[in-house]
C-alpha cells in the first residue's frame, strides 16, 4: 500500500534539457502522444511505448499491441512499468451516456504486479474507488495554467508537491482562450498552440492533448521511482 511522505516544494518548471541518460528503461503503457513518457525522458530513461492505436507522434521507441499482454509478457524487461488505463468508464460522461468501456485498472495493476517491477498506474479522480490510496496532482502544483487533478498508485511512496488552493477561474468551454487563461484541455479546446506551450508538448495535436499526462507529471513521479530506488537525481 502506498504511504505518502511529506509534501514537497512545488516543482515549478521541467528541465530545459533532458538529464543524463541513467540507463534504467521505463515502459510507458496506453502512452498516447506520449505526455508522460517526456516526464520519464527528461528524468533520464529510455523509453518505450504502448498503444493499442498507432501513434504516429509518439517520439520514443513505440510498439503497438495491448497493453495488458505486453506488460505480462515482456514487463521484466523493464525497470519500471507505467500505465493509464482508459478513463471513460470512470468519467461523468459516460455515467450519463452509459457507453461500453472498458474498466482495466484492475487487470492493468494485475499485470504489473506478475513482472516483480516497481510500477505506477495513474487516473482520473472519479476512478479513484478502484485506486488503492492513491496521491493527486494538479497542475497548478508545477506551474501550469490548469488544474488537471489526476491519481497515482504505486506499491512504493510517492511524495506529493504542495497542493496550491485554486484562486484562478478557467475560462468556459467553448469560450476564446487567451495566453495566460487558464484551462480546460477538453473537448473542441481553443487556442491549441497557447496550450502545447504551457504543458510543454509541441509535437501534439488537440486530441493527444486531450488524453495526455502532462510531462511535468511524468518527471515528478520519476524522480520519486529514483528517490526511492537509490539511484537519485536532482530535480
Amino acid at each position: 500500500m502506498t504511504t505518502v511522505l511529506a509534501p514537497t516544494p512545488p516543482t515549478l518548471s521541467l528541465p530545459a534539457a533532458p538529464a543524463p541518460r541513467n540507463g534504467l528503461r521505463a515502459l510507458v503503457t496506453y502512452c498516447c502522444q506520449g505526455g508522460d513518457s517526456w516526464g520519464w525522458h527528461l528524468a533520464g530513461f529510455d523509453v518505450t511505448g504502448v498503444d493499442l492505436n498507432p501513434q504516429p507522434r509518439y517520439p520514443f521507441t513505440f510498439i503497438q499491441g495491448d497493453a495488458v499482454e505486453y506488460i505480462r509478457t515482456h514487463g521484466h524487461r523493464y525497470d519500471v512499468v507505467v500505465g493509464s488505463p482508459p478513463c471513460q468508464a470512470y468519467t461523468r460522461c459516460w455515467k450519463i451516456q452509459q457507453n461500453d468501456h472498458p474498466r482495466l485498472i484492475g487487470p492493468t495493476r494485475d499485470a504489473m504486479q506478475s513482472t516483480g517491477r516497481p510500477w505506477i498506474i495513474e487516473n482520473v479522480e472519479e476512478a479513484r474507488e478502484e485506486l488503492r490510496n492513491p496521491v493527486m496532482l494538479c497542475g497548478a502544483s508545477f506551474g501550469l495554467h490548469t488544474y488537471r487533478h489526476r491519481l497515482f498508485e504505486a506499491p512504493f511512496p510517492l511524495a506529493v508537491p504542495e497542493h496550491p488552493e485554486h484562486v484562478h477561474p478557467t475560462v468556459k468551454m467553448g469560450r476564446p482562450l487567451e495566453p495566460g487563461d487558464w484551462y480546460h484541455a477538453v473537448g473542441n479546446f481553443s487556442n491549441v498552440p497557447y496550450v502545447k506551450a504551457d504543458m510543454g508538448v509541441p509535437w501534439m495535436t488537440r486530441d493527444g492533448i486531450r488524453e495526455c499526462i502532462p510531462p511535468a507529471y511524468g518527471y515528478h513521479m520519476a524522480l520519486q521511482f529514483l528517490a526511492h530506488h537509490g539511484a537519485g537525481v536532482t530535480a
